[in-house]
């Protein structure tokens, strides 16, 4: 789960500016897939809070370097303090990806429908990570680094689980703070955090564009029809969604919703 996101650069800069007093270093992209590298904020060294580029594919410090033999660009919380790959980020390094949404599929009379998730506030999403940073053999410094992460992920809320049985973990701004404080639990605040809807959100069926990690333009997100809203109170339901078919007239998809 969690495999596709969405970033805006306009929005995501109003997120960072409330958090780091900085620009969002990015470029609008629609459909960012895993192995691409985006903009991802945790503590640096003197303890000042940062914003840098990140491979999302975690690779692991002592690893032989980039693979994708394993999928590393979710770890589940229930287990990354025991994972060989995970427990050190988990202890000691943590990150924040601010992004505009993620994308969700739901399998229904045979097809599956791409949902674009956001908050309500369409102010951008804060989901927790981990970082870890590897060098070549024989290579020393920053300039030789690759920054990587990856996306924590927990049981989904119960007003979630008819879309998808996990979710990322979502953080509030006050929240997103405490996750990148070195001194706090990891263990314990992920457990706090996990499976939790702090935030409000709004599910959008969106055009199957977004199904080929290839398509980055805004046509990904084009709606086709009103969102669900979704929050720790109301819960995304299938049967509200009515019958989904999409038709492809001129080239142009619509969405269909039978009572």
């Amino acid at each position: 789960m969690c495999g596709r996101l969405n970033l805006q650069a306009t929005q995501l800069t109003q997120l960072l500016l409330s958090i780091l007093q900085e620009t969002y270093p990015g470029e609008d992209d629609y459909n960012t897939a895993p192995t691409q590298t985006l903009p991802v904020i945790r503590s640096g060294a003197d303890g000042r809070l940062e914003c840098l580029p990140m491979r999302w594919w975690l690779t692991p410090s002592w690893s032989q370097g980039p693979s994708t033999q394993y999928s590393m660009f979710n770890a589940k919380v229930e287990t990354a303090a025991k994972s060989p790959a995970f427990k050190i980020p988990f202890a000691k390094q943590r990150c924040v990806i601010p992004v505009t949404g993620f994308y969700e599929w739901h399998r229904r009379a045979g097809r599956k429908q791409p949902f674009l998730i956001c908050d309500q506030a369409q102010e951008g999403l804060l989901l927790a990570g981990l970082w870890d940073a590897w060098c070549p053999r024989g290579s020393a410094g920053e300039a030789a680094e690759l920054l990587s992460f990856t996306l924590l992920t927990s049981a989904a809320h119960e007003n979630m689980r008819e879309l998808h049985h996990r979710q990322p973990i979502f953080l509030t701004k006050e929240q997103a703070l405490q996750w990148l404080e070195p001194s706090n639990d990891t263990e314990r605040m992920a457990t706090d955090l996990a499976s939790s809807l702090p935030v409000p959100l709004r599910m959008t069926p969106v055009s199957s564009e977004v199904n080929n990690a290839r398509n980055k333009s805004p046509r990904c997100a084009q709606p086709l029809a009103p969102p669900f809203a979704v929050t720790a109170d109301i819960p995304f339901r299938v049967e509200d969604m009515g019958t989904i078919r999409q038709t492809k007239p001129n080239g142009q998809e619509s969405f269909i919703a039978d009572s």
